[in-house]
């Protein structure tokens, strides 16, 4: 059994942190938070998994507290209201330190392994399908959360091999001698996790296969860090395209997509849902013009789901569509259009394509 990804990981998220998890928790699916408890007045810090980012709707919520010793509070929250608490009374988190939380989704509960060692497991009291949200908040600088799903699927290539996290973010060791294999962070009765490993190919000239002396290496997904920028080449003419696809967060109150030409902005395009509109404008000289906010439609980007932008540049102006569906034309205002080279994108949003 093979793990594969199933959506892009959050990296160097602020904290305190909403996500959407894309389709939702099911049987199967792992989350794994990586980061590093901060030294500060704080002396708990909580990871949800939630129904929206209300937090009125909690199926799990895991609760480390650094009093009394040390414990864990495991519970959940329906419409506001909090159900008996659950507590480990053990503490694998440190002040200052890295960890790693796994968190197995499966179908009667949600397994918990910290730092490679299985720690808790909490009964499902919830239908765990209802998850769309992680959240995060506490001491914590959040470096990483990310997703493996169950693929179900054969690799590929036969140079895809598969590793138990025993170890986290290791190899393991070549093995001396006849030697049992260490245990799974799981319980035996759980099935084990595993994650696909590539094994670079570095071949000499007459070599037929990969050199054994040299360690897999991971690939991670490709993720794009906020602000975001990148030039254009050629800047815009007429039939130049750009699309930029994400995931809008949980609770985004806008985000927005610069055609930039040096310090002017030819082109902005802002979702804003708090005021549920699409504001678009040109800045020349750190001054804005008027505004345009006329729709055809409904607002056509929703929190917690995917989008994709389509610019499509002709020579009176901009046409924009917004998943398929045509939102606006933009006349252009910077007639200089090649040099409108380059394009920033920022916000409350997870990027997961540009083409520039």
């Amino acid at each position: 059994m093979a793990f594969s990804s199933a959506q892009p990981p959050y990296l160097s998220p602020g904290v305190p942190f909403h996500g959407a998890i894309l389709g939702g928790l099911h049987d199967g699916l792992q989350i794994i938070i990586k980061g590093t408890v901060l030294y500060c007045s704080g002396n708990r810090f909580a990871v949800n998994f939630q129904t929206g980012c209300s937090g009125n709707d909690i199926a799990f919520h895991f609760n480390p507290r650094f009093e009394e010793g040390g414990y864990v509070v495991c519970n959940t929250k329906q419409n506001g209201s909090w159900g008996p608490e659950e507590r480990k009374m053990q503490m694998p988190f440190q002040m200052g330190k890295f960890f790693e939380i796994f968190v197995l989704v499966q179908s009667s509960d949600f397994k918990v392994a910290v730092n490679g060692s299985h720690f808790l497991q909490y009964s499902h009291r919830v239908p765990f399908h209802r998850v769309d949200t992680i959240a995060v908040q506490g001491p914590l600088q959040l470096h990483s959360v990310e997703f493996q799903q169950n693929s179900g699927a054969a690799p590929i290539q036969p140079v895809f091999s598969t590793v138990q996290f025993s170890q986290p973010a290791c190899f393991p060791p070549k093995p001396k001698g006849r030697r049992p294999k260490p245990p799974g962070i799981w319980p035996a009765n759980s099935a084990p996790v595993t994650q696909t490993i590539i094994h670079t190919m570095h071949n000499t000239p007459g070599q037929m296969f990969p050199n054994p002396g040299i360690p897999p290496m991971v690939y991670p997904s490709l993720t794009y860090t906020l602000p975001y920028f990148t030039a254009i080449p050629g800047g815009l003419y007429p039939s130049k395209s750009i699309i930029v696809s994400g995931t809008i967060l949980p609770c985004a109150q806008r985000f927005h997509i610069n055609l930039r030409s040096g310090s002017d902005i030819a082109f902005h395009l802002n979702p804003r849902f708090n005021e549920n509109a699409v504001v678009r404008n040109t800045q020349i000289n750190n001054s804005w013009g008027s505004e345009e906010r006329s729709l055809p439609g409904k607002m056509p980007f929703s929190c917690g789901q995917n989008f994709s932008v389509w610019i499509l540049c002709e020579s009176y102006c901009l046409k924009v569509t917004v998943n398929g569906q045509h939102l606006c034309e933009y006349r252009h205002r910077l007639k200089n259009l090649p040099a409108i080279n380059n394009l920033e994108v920022g916000g409350d949003i997870q990027l997961t394509n540009v083409q520039a």
